[in-house]
């Protein structure tokens, strides 16, 4: 199993559509809306690295709205 998290940046005032969205993907077992840097985090649990690959590039940044992603692979 990986696990990883990506740092979403949205556009603003679409907070609760885009975390529905987002939660909707195959692979995100948790989405929450943070304050920061960032508008989301997203936990990713998934076979194999290219399925992260799959849930960021094509999934969350395939959403309208979303305006770039950070991911980062859990190590342990």
């Amino acid at each position: 199993m990986v696990t990883a998290y990506v740092m979403v940046k949205a556009l603003s005032g679409e907070a609760d559509r885009l975390k529905s969205e987002i939660e909707a993907i195959e692979g995100i077992v948790e989405a929450s809306i943070v304050a920061g840097d960032v508008d989301f985090i997203a936990k990713v649990a998934v076979d194999s690295p290219a399925e992260v690959k799959n849930v960021a590039a094509d999934g969350i940044q395939s959403i309208d709205g979303i305006e770039n992603t950070q991911t980062y692979i859990a190590m342990d």
